[in-house]
């Protein structure tokens, strides 16, 4: 799917970052407009669980994996999706396909993991079939009756790659990856140029908590100051100035970067709130020189730091960001001086969030359960960044597999995610709660459940 823009102009006019200049807050959207009650059921039953597996994940687009993970010619890697087994290959044309795992002879797997081959072997009759899904050869054949071998290659499932991720789809009767996305998502994601971005960060874990609990906790900020009281020594979230943008069966929002008590304290208390957010935010490590020698440019010795008006600490973190992107080959031209600072948070239904900014990502999957355990799932998260040729191999990042809870320690915020979690999906589990309230600043979370609505309304019975 193409999606790539004309990346030459320099014209700053008309970016898709300015969406947030008129975009709705909060007070613009009427307290009815999604249902601010979510029945309970929903993360606890299996009956639901069954129906989200037929009217959801059964036939919606869903990412699985980078394009990253698939560079050479017969490189390939398993999807499974509950008891639903998947390969995604890159063919020999480069185009990365998708297929059934199941020999069509007597339904064997044919691969597990990932690997590269030049053909797909079954290992119970020897039947293999090339990097197309063509039935080639077959065991025996000339001493067998006449096989039509057209008509018994593997079956193809709707594959396509958009912004350097994978999607597959496994409905037969899928529209276009494009369609589903719709063009407002593209035209708005493309100048982060996610698809020259370098996986840093790549790990696998089950959870003890329904998968939509995972989209609940990323999609809103109000439990910061519950779960994350450390980013209020650095960072003010204000949801009067947060901006949404409902498209479809997706959404963004942004709450604009504000060093905390930016009213309160002076230029050198902002400074020290920006050093502070390396903790949290790693990749700020790399602009930080650049931010500090821009301070300095302000600062008379035996005076106190005064900025001039106009400038604050955040206006100079999205100067540094700008200048430093660009020193190391990133043109970001087409993004926003907020979006230097600024995380946009996306929902692309139905499980994937993730964070942007300039220059980096961080991407969270939930799936559920592949044994169907409506009060488990497995999440996956991915951080990239965009980084010169000469950093890629030195930071790259492999996949890790989780098997033992808590033996792999996230950076600090994710990790306290990480551990509400599960605490939250002991308290679903109480029968007499039949259900939750949502406040406005988790309107995100609303449109989500009210998406999720519209898919359960297509099953028998609902």
């Amino acid at each position: 799917m193409t999606t790539t823009q004309p990346r030459t102009s320099e014209d700053r006019s008309n970016r898709p970052g300015d969406w947030v200049d008129t975009a709705e807050g909060l007070a613009d959207i009427a307290p009815d407009r999604y249902n601010m009650t979510i029945p309970t059921d929903r993360y606890v039953s299996r009956e639901i669980q069954e129906r989200e597996r037929e009217t959801i994940w059964m036939k919606t687009w869903q990412v699985a994996g980078r394009v990253s993970e698939l560079p050479e010619i017969g490189d390939w890697k398993v999807y499974q999706l509950f008891d639903q087994s998947y390969i995604l290959v890159r063919g020999k044309d480069k185009r990365i396909r998708g297929f059934v795992n199941a020999c069509r002879h007597r339904g064997n797997p044919l691969c597990t993991g990932r690997g590269n081959s030049k053909r797909f072997l079954c290992q119970y009759h020897l039947w293999s079939y090339d990097l197309d899904g063509k039935l080639r050869g077959i065991l025996r054949e000339k001493n067998l009756e006449p096989i039509d071998k057209g008509e018994n290659s593997l079956l193809e499932v709707s594959a396509d790659t958009c912004a350097g991720f994978v999607f597959i789809n496994p409905d037969p009767n899928a529209a276009p990856l494009a369609e589903y996305l719709g063009a407002e998502v593209l035209e708005m994601l493309e100048p982060y140029r996610l698809d020259e971005m370098i996986t840093v960060m790549d790990v696998r874990e089950a959870l003890e908590c329904n998968w939509k609990v995972v989209v609940d906790a990323f999609s809103e900020g109000y439990h910061i100051s519950g779960i994350h009281p450390q980013l209020l020594r650095a960072i003010t979230i204000e949801s009067e100035k947060s901006r949404y943008r409902f498209l479809g069966r997706h959404s963004v929002a942004c709450s604009p970067f504000e060093v905390a008590n930016v009213d309160k304290y002076g230029p050198e208390e902002q400074v020290d709130g920006i050093r502070e957010l390396p903790e949290t935010f790693p990749s700020l490590l790399r602009t930080l020189p650049r931010f500090e020698e821009l301070v300095d440019e302000y600062r008379v010795e035996g005076e106190p730091l005064v900025f001039p008006e106009g400038v604050t600490a955040r206006t100079v973190l999205q100067r540094a960001t700008r200048e430093v992107l660009t020193g190391i080959g990133l043109d970001v031209s087409a993004l926003t001086d907020a979006q230097m600072s600024d995380n946009h948070g996306w929902v692309l239904f139905p499980n994937f969030f993730m964070t942007v900014r300039a220059g980096e990502a961080t991407v969270i999957l939930a799936q559920p359960d592949p044994g169907g355990d409506p009060n488990r799932c497995i999440w996956q998260i991915t951080s990239v960044m965009w980084l010169p040729d000469e950093m890629k191999d030195v930071l790259r990042a492999e996949p890790i597999e989780v098997e033992e809870p808590g033996e792999f320690k996230y950076f600090e915020a994710l990790q306290q995610d990480y551990e509400q979690m599960p605490r939250q999906q002991r308290g679903l589990r109480n029968k007499a709660l039949d259900h939750l309230t949502l406040v406005s600043e988790e309107v995100v979370v609303a449109h989500f459940h009210s998406v999720l609505d519209r898919y359960l309304a297509e099953s028998p019975g609902v």
